[in-house]
């Protein structure tokens, strides 16, 4: 049986080329924790080098786990990273007639991906197809029902998708891998042809090409937005669950850096975990690791999970710069409406330290939150110029379904999100980016 896990391509041409000078926008997939799109350097099959493509996690490390636990013939085609054509990802799947098809789609490439997986059923009719990602928590019987789609995976996909190469159809429900199935699990895979096509430009500090890599699954945190500890890592999009996490070992993030490293000539490594510094030992632990790979490092980070003295611990194994994740700079905002739980004063103190130590810092934040005020707004940015960020993320906040946010947006309320409202004010989008930009020419408007 031949086996492809496809990230297909996800092209949008636009006539008006405000806010730059480019007609092509791109969507980012699997591999972001918020799918979106953003306009491109790239043209379809003319990739231009050191764009925002994250590495896809979930589907590289099911693609592998699929190769190990079956006599599938596997392959991963990761057509974004490849700035592929529709033509070209039609004429690959023409060549190669996979028997199963698995497509991650999640609610910014709904439209676009359920309309791609009827061309693609209508090119190769005796496909079998399963969707995978966020979406098959609120989707699944739609998707079933509705598409020529054979399963549903919910959840990470590594064991649902060995049940699926075996036959199964349906809804396949959460099936996490327990902490020691990870750490026995093969390394995931990586297209020979991709390395230098992953890239995040932030934290400052990167050296080309840099791979982007998990040292644990999940977050225990419940932020309102935030949709793989609610969909993937987790079954709990009303946050009202207990979320857990699962940390890769120290041999086996050490085994895992030294290949990739050897294999593909990665100059640095960033760890995009949900939450990297979720307890000080992990940190201490990945910091000895990172000493004897030698190679520089940065992390997805919070401001109060680990030590203020293990920042200084960081920098001297080799971490150039994190980014931390404050959504907004108003305490009410992060408290009631995120569910952040995250003190503003602790945050300034931790960027002022990371600055002193010498590393980077990237700060993240959010605007149109439900029952978000103009004036939390503006205290976000008030925030933001009052500290030294090296660079800052401010992005629309983006309701996509399986969050919390989504299930607020059902029910009118959520206990444990107090101040988030749905009300006139609220402007729903599932493409942060399309979001952030409405708000900025309604400002303009205004």
């Amino acid at each position: 049986m031949r086996v492809l896990f496809s990230n297909p391509p996800w092209w949008i041409e636009r006539k008006k080329r405000w806010p730059r000078k480019s007609r092509w926008w791109a969507g980012v997939r699997a591999g972001s924790r918020w799918p979106f799109t953003t306009t491109t350097r790239s043209r379809p099959d003319a990739p231009a080098l050191k764009e925002y493509v994250p590495y896809p996690f979930f589907m590289g490390y099911a693609t592998t786990y699929v190769g190990k636990h079956t006599n599938a013939d596997v392959a991963l085609r990761d057509s974004i990273a490849l700035r592929e054509s529709y033509e070209s990802y039609f004429r690959y799947l023409q060549d190669t007639q996979p028997d199963l098809i698995f497509f991650e789609i999640a609610s910014p490439s709904w439209d676009h991906d359920t309309a791609l997986l009827r061309h693609v059923h209508e090119l190769l009719p005796d496909a079998r197809i399963a969707v995978v990602g966020p979406i098959t928590v609120t989707k699944s019987d739609e998707l079933l029902n509705d598409y020529p789609v054979i399963a549903c995976i919910r959840g990470e996909y590594e064991k649902g998708s060995v049940k699926v190469v075996e036959g199964a159809e349906g809804v396949v429900d959460f099936d996490l891998l327990e902490k020691s199935e990870m750490n026995e699990a093969p390394y995931p895979y990586m297209d020979p042809a991709l390395p230098e096509r992953y890239w995040d430009q932030n934290p400052l500090g990167h050296i080309f090409p840099h791979a982007h890599v998990w040292s644990s699954r999940g977050c225990p945190f419940k932020c309102i937005f935030c949709v793989w500890p609610a969909t993937m890592t987790g079954q709990d999009p009303d946050g009202n669950q207990t979320r857990t996490v699962r940390h890769y070992s120290p041999d086996y993030m050490e085994g895992f850096l030294t290949e990739w490293i050897e294999r593909y000539g990665f100059k640095s490594i960033y760890f995009d975990d949900d939450t990297f510094n979720l307890g000080n030992r992990h940190v201490l632990q990945m910091c000895e690791v990172m000493k004897r790979i030698g190679i520089p490092w940065s992390a997805m980070c919070r401001a109060d999970t680990s030590k203020l003295e293990s920042w200084e611990v960081m920098k001297d194994s080799g971490c150039y710069g994190v980014k931390l994740g404050i959504e907004s700079g108003n305490q009410y905002v992060v408290d009631k409406i995120v569910n952040k739980h995250l003190s503003l004063d602790q945050a300034r103190e931790v960027v002022h330290e990371i600055k002193r130590v010498g590393m980077s810092v990237h700060g993240t934040f959010t605007y149109g939150l439900p029952g978000e005020t103009p004036e939390h707004m503006i205290e976000t940015k008030k925030f933001i110029e009052s500290l030294p960020f090296d660079t800052v993320q401010e992005s629309g906040t983006a309701e996509i379904e399986g969050t919390p946010l989504h299930t607020l947006r059902k029910s009118g309320e959520l206990a444990k999100y107090e101040g988030a409202r749905i009300d006139e004010t609220y402007q729903r989008e599932v493409d942060g980016n399309v979001k952030f930009q409405k708000m900025a020419e309604g400002l303009r408007d205004a």
